[in-house]
């Protein structure tokens, strides 16, 4: 039997508000690095592994994410929302299998296949070279890092909270995953679970992070895999980072 291609949802609803002047007339996603955007260089990668079931959810400057063959949602509320809320604003688009990524991040099509070839329910790939990168990105890698523990296993415990140390961070969470039907039935059982509340984390519904819908799943009993990678990847959040000579040769490599 063939095995089925995941469908791709690709978060691209922010406005980059970090990225201004270059995003007051384009969204976050559209931002260009020698002249080809992130989303275009994201859409060559999926492609070229043959993933052609591909959904945006946009939401900032929405008409310019327009595409041919590809199925354009909308999240009419993307100013006042996070990353969870844009992706349940296409709930209907959760079936069968799912990669979720992030729209400001370009990575290799080496990372694209590992995590193809992972048969977990809900794998989430790590970055366990994340603390050079992210030192050449901030003054104290710290202040913008995220926990992130694993078990013995593999499996992810702890993911999204503040970190004290360098110890607490096994990986750099970097925005993309991948769901099987059985882990997206999880997902959106957690989601209609905590929805019936209004929060999440003490937080509205509309503020809740992917890292924290994560952190749910685990707290809910499910088993979330780590996909280790090293490098191979960036992420575009702010103009430093379009300007870093680090992007361009990361990149450059990945191209």
């Amino acid at each position: 039997m063939i095995n089925k291609k995941p469908k791709v949802i690709i978060l691209a609803a922010g406005e980059g508000k970090r990225l201004r002047p270059y995003t007051l007339d384009r969204p976050k996603c559209m931002v260009e690095i020698n002249n080809i955007s992130l989303i275009d260089r994201q859409l060559k990668i999926l492609r070229a592994e043959k993933l052609d079931q591909i959904v945006i959810i946009g939401g900032y400057k929405s008409e310019m994410l327009k595409r041919k063959n590809i199925k354009l949602k909308i999240n009419p509320r993307y100013y006042e929302t996070n990353m969870a809320w844009t992706l349940f604003s296409a709930e209907e688009e959760l079936d069968g299998d799912v990669i979720i990524s992030y729209g400001d991040i370009v990575y290799s099509r080496e990372i694209l296949a590992k995590l193809l070839e992972s048969n977990s329910d809900i794998a989430v790939t790590i970055d366990k070279d994340w603390k050079q990168y992210w030192s050449a990105r901030n003054e104290n890698p710290l202040d913008d890092a995220e926990t992130l523990k694993l078990r013995e296993d593999g499996t992810i415990y702890e993911i999204g909270k503040k970190p004290n140390s360098f110890n607490e961070i096994e990986g750099q969470y970097m925005g993309l995953m991948k769901l099987s039907f059985k882990g997206v039935k999880q997902l959106k059982e957690m989601w209609q679970n905590n929805i019936k509340n209004r929060q999440l984390f003490s937080k509205p519904m509309e503020n809740v992070y992917m890292t924290d819908v994560l952190q749910a799943m685990i707290d809910s009993k499910f088993l979330v895999n780590s996909v280790p990678i090293y490098g191979g990847w960036v992420e575009v959040d702010t103009v430093d980072d379009l300007k870093s000579s680090t992007t361009l040769e990361r990149i450059n490599l990945i191209s």
